[in-house]
């Protein structure tokens, strides 16, 4: 689905993403695709200023939107377009699950999940959080190993569509594997068949705190 279009749908539990409402919440995307690397990092200090809806829609398009809607296919690529990456949205408002070909989030939760999502202290205060789910049952066919391989590269376009994303927009987003896994699967309502992969925390930059550096005197490890 390109980002001008969305789809109307009369579930209740769908809230159509407001794709065609107008680019007012986006910067321009004039910046040449090596201005948006220069500016791709990982940052960890977010502002608790929401994310607009429209903004978000544009974001989650980016990700893994249909951008060839007569075929299904997407703006990231698939090992045998299996499609098996679903994206979580955990937000103050609650807990969504994005579906690409409606353009639309379904709402699974109305509680705040956000803690859940992983170990970090930002997490439960940034508003956005993405999760990235692998549903193995869309690999049968692959041996395990495969599995694993696929659902992990299939999950790293994915990321970086992101952070591409939030380059290009003045986001902050980091990437995030220190995930309670079981938990948070339980938290998603996740059946056998589907592997929580990985966390990408989304929000405006917040401003800087300078705390005291470790005293053993190194670096905190953290990548950028």
């Amino acid at each position: 689905m390109k980002p001008e279009t969305s789809l109307l749908t009369n579930d209740p539990q769908l809230h159509n993403l407001p794709l065609d409402s107008g680019h007012t919440a986006l910067t321009p995307m004039s910046q040449s695709l090596l201005q948006v690397l220069e500016l791709r990092r990982s940052e960890r200090i977010f502002s608790s200023r929401a994310v607009p809806m429209t903004m978000l829609a544009h974001l989650l398009w980016a990700a893994c939107g249909v951008n060839r809607q007569e075929t299904g296919q997407r703006t990231a690529p698939s090992a045998k377009n299996w499609q098996e990456i679903d994206i979580y949205v955990a937000q103050q408002d609650g807990l969504f699950l994005f579906e690409p070909a409606a353009g639309a989030l379904r709402q699974l939760e109305q509680r705040d999940v956000r803690a859940a999502t992983g170990w970090q202290d930002f997490v439960a205060s940034a508003p956005v959080n993405l999760i990235y789910v692998a549903d193995l049952a869309k690999m049968d066919q692959a041996q395990r190993w495969e599995q694993k391989f696929f659902a992990a590269l299939d999950t790293g376009y994915i990321s970086q569509n992101v952070y591409l994303f939030c380059a290009a927009q003045g986001l902050a987003t980091v990437a995030r594997a220190w995930v309670d896994r079981p938990a948070l699967a339980q938290t998603l309502g996740l059946r056998d068949t589907q592997r929580i992969i990985l966390a990408q925390t989304v929000g405006f930059p917040g401003r800087a705190t300078h705390a005291a550096p470790p005293q053993d005197g190194r670096a905190d490890g953290a990548a950028s």
